[in-house]
């Protein structure tokens, strides 16, 4: 067995006590996310919050102002929901982060108590989503052998409703718990999915599917009981709208918003009114719109990105915000217009960073920031290239992109096709030709970055997390001559071995996005796999890869590292006891500091 060499992690990655003590603290400082609460008592919430230093579920009675955390476990805890009395907590129990597991219970108002698995006859798997009535409990798992959803009433052994090969999740329950969402690609591809709702006995009520390459989203039945419309998502001109499907009628309506960009949605309490989450060039803002007469009255919230946003029952709005220079707050903008903090935990807060600038290199997006009083002229730049790929960057803070900041380098996100956003065409230009279309559109910002004087074209840095990652080891073996330096997060390395590895609904993806399996489209797949252009990177990389990654599994890593060590390249690996990145702190800061020191050490 090879052995690699390992990252160096420093105690301090700043001379100066003050800018270690900033850095550290964008971190540590204590976030919450948006709360969740019960449906018929509002005053019982679930949120997550970091502030143990590590991910877990925290349980709010709103009434008392009371707070407790509920999960205590090494590798953090990121997924719960609340029983619509606000007597039950379920929560997701995997094993150190590697998303396999079952969904377990324990009361709202007691501490410290363990927790029991929330339906009897339901095997551990990758969890496809839950919904919790009063009376019934839906559970929807994955594994290699499919998709499978569980319905138990009142308590009793799980009978399975739903199931087949291929990809799906449990999407929705209607609020008298006589309908189920269900979110298939039985038609071959997961990435635009049909909808199927059935009854809690599992005989079929209704049908949508918009045909090949247009995808379907469930969001939500109406909040009123007896009114089983559905809100869905969907993309028939080519962006995300909206449109209200009445299930028994099997009749829809389009709803004809005139913003630009995408748009997406939830239920006013009343199910008279939409709250609607706009995006447009990575920034957001909210609405209301009015079903009867159209109305589309904007919300006061400031510009920057708005991570969840939700309806109280008083009709208050709750969400969470951020701007690329503003830390993250959860808000609450009440009924008379007033807008205020709704949590804060109790600590320091973060230090404010670097606003971000809009630049356009031909249809590509991308957003630049340069250190605060940085001299003019070309600086050492990191690329920094979001995961997904089905994902965006967004003008929402980020303790990781400070610290680039704080230690003297410009940096780069680019938006390339793939991304969300921007329309479907742009999201899926991708198909049949993944990681080189991409970086053909980093290349182009690039370009502009060099020629603009914003970069030192002998100190750019390729960096990226999961998606990012695997675009990051494909740039340094296929564009060596534009990279210095590469830092790659839990990556696909070798796309062959990841692919026999990963979870299955990955795998659903990956035939999708390629065409076909590793056996069908072998030469796609070896085209678009780094271990391919190995032998072709120049520069000094460092990888970092979760033990207990079901996403980018660690075989086909160490195959790449394998190769690199053979042909005596430079390289770093940085190996921790998780998934697919982690959920504690400290962890989080160790990485980091390595990844600077590294790029640090080798520019």
């Amino acid at each position: 067995m090879t052995t690699h060499p390992t990252a160096d992690v420093p105690a301090q990655l700043f001379a100066d006590p003050a800018a270690e003590e900033r850095w550290r603290s964008r971190f540590t400082a204590p976030r919450v996310t948006l709360p969740d609460w019960a449906d018929d008592a509002p005053d019982r919430s679930l949120y997550l919050s970091n502030s143990s230093g590590v991910w877990e579920i925290y349980a709010w009675d709103r009434a008392s102002d009371s707070h407790r955390k509920v999960t205590d476990r090494p590798n953090g805890t990121s997924h719960a929901t609340l029983s619509p009395d606000g007597e039950t907590i379920w929560w997701f129990s995997d094993t150190d982060g590697d998303e396999f597991g079952i969904w377990v219970t324990e009361p709202f108002a007691e501490s410290g108590g363990s927790a029991e698995p929330g339906v009897d006859g339901v095997h551990a798997g990758y969890s496809a989503g839950l919904a919790v009535g009063h009376d019934l409990v839906a559970v929807a798992t994955s594994t290699d052998d499919g998709t499978v959803v569980h319905v138990s009433r009142s308590g009793g052994p799980a009978e399975v409703v739903y199931e087949h090969r291929n990809d799906a999740g449990l999407a929705a329950l209607s609020k008298d718990e006589t309908l189920l969402a269900v979110a298939h690609s039985e038609h071959g591809d997961n990435r635009h999915l049909a909808l199927r709702v059935i009854t809690p006995t599992g005989d079929k009520v209704a049908e949508k599917w918009d045909g090949p390459d247009k995808g379907l989203d469930a969001i939500a039945f109406s909040p009123v009981r007896g009114d089983n419309r559905l809100l869905v998502g969907h993309e028939r001109r080519g962006r995300e709208e909206l449109l209200i499907w009445d299930v028994a009628a099997d009749t829809e309506t389009e709803l004809h918003i005139d913003l630009p960009g995408e748009i997406s949605a939830d239920w006013y309490p009343e199910a008279d009114a939409l709250l609607i989450v706009h995006t447009f060039r990575v920034r957001n803002t909210l609405h209301r719109y009015d079903l009867k007469t159209g109305t589309l009255t904007t919300l006061g919230t400031p510009r920057g990105t708005v991570g969840s946003a939700s309806v109280r029952p008083d009709g208050a709005v709750e969400y969470s915000w951020s701007s690329a220079a503003r830390p993250g707050v959860v808000r609450v903008l009440d009924t008379d217009g007033d807008e205020r903090v709704l949590l804060a935990p109790a600590g320091h807060t973060p230090p404010p960073s670097v606003g971000l600038e809009d630049v356009f290199v031909g249809d590509v997006h991308a957003l630049v920031a340069r250190p605060e009083n940085a001299p003019a002229g070309p600086l050492p730049t990191v690329f920094l290239l979001h995961g997904g790929p089905h994902a965006a960057d967004e003008d929402r803070f980020s303790a990781y992109r400070a610290v680039w900041l704080d230690a003297g380098y410009a940096v780069v996100h680019v938006n390339y096709r793939g991304s969300t956003g921007y329309g479907s065409a742009w999201r899926d230009a991708t198909t049949g030709r993944p990681g080189t279309t991409e970086l053909e559109d980093v290349a182009a910002v690039h370009d502009w970055a060099v020629a603009e004087g914003f970069a030192d074209p002998a100190k750019c840095v390729v960096d990226g997390a999961s998606w990012g990652g695997y675009l990051t080891l494909l740039a340094l073996g296929t564009q060596p001559e534009r990279w210095a330096a590469g830092v790659a997060g839990v990556p696909v390395a070798d796309y062959v071995a990841a692919y026999e590895d990963e979870m299955e609904p990955l795998r659903a993806f990956d035939r999708a996005l390629f065409g076909g399996s590793p056996e069908e489209v072998p030469d796609l797949y070896r085209e678009a796999s780094p271990l391919t252009y190995v032998d072709d990177v120049r520069v000094p990389v460092l990888v970092l890869a979760g033990e207990n990654d079901p996403r980018c599994p660690i075989r086909q890593i160490d195959n790449y590292l394998d190769r690199l060590a053979a042909r005596g390249a430079r390289y770093e690996v940085y190996r921790y006891d998780a998934g697919h990145g982690s959920l504690v702190v400290a962890e989080t800061i160790r990485q980091t500091a390595a990844e600077v020191a590294f790029v640090g050490r080798v520019l």
